[in-house]
């Protein structure tokens, strides 16, 4: 249950996310809780995840262990979660049971990543993908991909502003979602 976004336009990245946590029928919203970034920073790269409220502590438990990582491409981060799995499972008790007729192990992490190379998204069984212009996840991502679709090709607009009106999207029709959100920004590096 949340909302997050990444958008990209011109030389700028965008990721954004509301900042309520639902525990069942209770919410956790950010006057409550200490901690409601859920957007955070780790080689060279910022993470958003949603699922489980265990996934953050444990992602970046977990990423502060491995150094050699490398989240510029499809590729790299698809290495990357597959090099994570088996820790996922060894070291944080990961139950990578799904689906009976999944072809392979769930990492149970769903995931944006917004860093100067572009934006991504993973997801449960390691599928990486790519973005050229914007994504979400999260049970609001529907109505903030949806907003973002129609104003991403206002000139006016900037990735942080198309960020901005999607997570806003999100939390005005999703209940597993509120405001205020938090958000960050990254320029892309200079294409070769």
């Amino acid at each position: 249950m949340t909302t997050i976004v990444v958008v990209r336009k011109d030389n700028l990245v965008a990721i954004a996310a509301d900042t309520q946590s639902t525990f069942g029928d209770t919410r956790l919203g950010h006057l409550h809780d200490a901690q409601p970034d859920k957007i955070f920073s780790s080689h060279g790269s910022l993470f958003g995840l949603c699922g489980s409220a265990a996934h953050d502590l444990v992602l970046q438990a977990i990423l502060a262990k491995t150094r050699t990582l490398d989240f510029s491409n499809r590729v790299g981060i698809f290495d990357a979660f597959r090099k994570l799995h088996p820790k996922l499972k060894e070291d944080f008790f990961l139950k990578p049971e799904e689906e009976e007729d999944d072809p392979y192990e769930s990492s149970q992490i769903t995931a944006l990543i917004a860093n100067t190379h572009g934006i991504f998204g993973v997801y449960s069984m390691r599928e990486v993908y790519e973005y050229r212009h914007y994504w979400a996840i999260g049970s609001g991502r529907d109505f903030a991909i949806g907003a973002m679709r129609a104003v991403y090709d206002d000139p006016g607009l900037s990735a942080t502003d198309i960020a901005r009106i999607g997570v806003e999207v999100g939390c005005e029709f999703d209940v597993g979602s509120s405001l205020p959100m938090t958000l960050q920004t990254i320029e892309l590096a200079p294409t070769k």
